[in-house]
């Protein structure tokens, strides 16, 4: 079977996150094909982020968004997205979203949009961290170890994907062992998307999930690949800081402060290749090991 391109790819990540109108203040997302039974959380956070854009005029743009999981998605259906206008001013908009499937929400969204406007400014250094270009991507790395990934996991495991990855300093699923519980990681489009500036912060809330939840587990050398390990995202916000490009290479870089009681925090910073920081993420996740 011939792997798709990465304009193909490209194509395809947009087109999933471009949600359809159906009336005043109702979407609809596309359906994904992941493959995994349930809907990657970044998908829904990127499509109901596109719906909360959609209900506002410019000049406004998202600078916020905070979301709860509530259900798992059902990966063979479309997901409804409803938008309530809290609050409309002349500096900030603030938008409810809530994502259904079958009549029940799976995701209750809050976002917030401002004008643009000068301010005093600071913001933390970008990490000192090897270039892309030096850097194998996550596929690369996978391929490199096809023969000892388990039948059952290698199809999704090895597939093209629509961002690529690459790893500052790779993690092993197969191998894990503690270590500090941070990492960092390049990431972009695999092919051009063109300007839409809400594509691109949709496409960055869609990638923010990729990298953030298994921060926490580095600390106690597990893997889902490995240990009985359920983990599955249970909030998760980003703030947007900066213009950027999700088809230019971003830096993530994450790190957990704290685990205990079945759930994992996780911290990210976005940084754009000039080194301003683009964007900031949080995440809570369930980390349950069952022996």
């Amino acid at each position: 079977m011939t792997e798709p391109t990465p304009e193909q790819l490209a194509t395809e990540l947009v087109d999933l996150l471009d949600v359809e109108e159906l009336d005043t203040d109702l979407y609809r997302g596309k359906v994904g094909n992941d493959g995994f039974g349930r809907v990657f959380g970044g998908q829904v956070i990127g499509q109901a982020l596109q719906a909360a854009q959609r209900s506002t005029d410019a000049p406004k743009i998202a600078h916020s968004l905070h979301a709860y999981f509530m259900r798992p998605g059902a990966e063979e259906l479309p997901i409804i997205y409803r938008v309530v206008r809290d609050f409309d001013g002349r500096s900030f908009a603030t938008r409810r979203v809530i994502a259904m499937q079958k009549g029940q929400p799976i995701l209750n969204m809050a976002c917030s949009l401002q004008t643009p406007e000068g301010g005093l400014a600071h913001q933390d250094a970008m990490p000192d961290v090897p270039p892309p270009e030096e850097l194998k991507s996550d596929r690369e790395l996978r391929l490199a170890m096809m023969d000892e990934i388990p039948e059952r996991f290698r199809h999704q495991f090895l597939r093209p994907r629509m961002i690529e990855i690459r790893p500052v300093t790779p993690r092993s699923w197969l191998h894990p062992v503690k270590q500090e519980p941070r990492q960092s990681s390049w990431f972009r489009v695999v092919a051009p998307i063109g300007d839409d500036a809400a594509m691109h912060r949709a496409i960055l809330a869609y990638a923010s999930d990729m990298s953030l939840l298994g921060t926490a587990s580095l600390a106690h050398g597990v893997s889902w690949m490995t240990h009985k390990l359920q983990s599955t995202s249970l909030d998760h916000s980003v703030w947007l800081h900066e213009d950027f490009r999700a088809d230019d290479w971003l830096l993530y870089t994450t790190d957990s402060p704290w685990a205990g009681h079945a759930r994992g925090f996780n911290r990210g910073k976005i940084y754009a290749r000039d080194g301003r920081l683009v964007a900031s993420c949080a995440q809570e996740g369930l980390m349950r090991l069952r022996e």
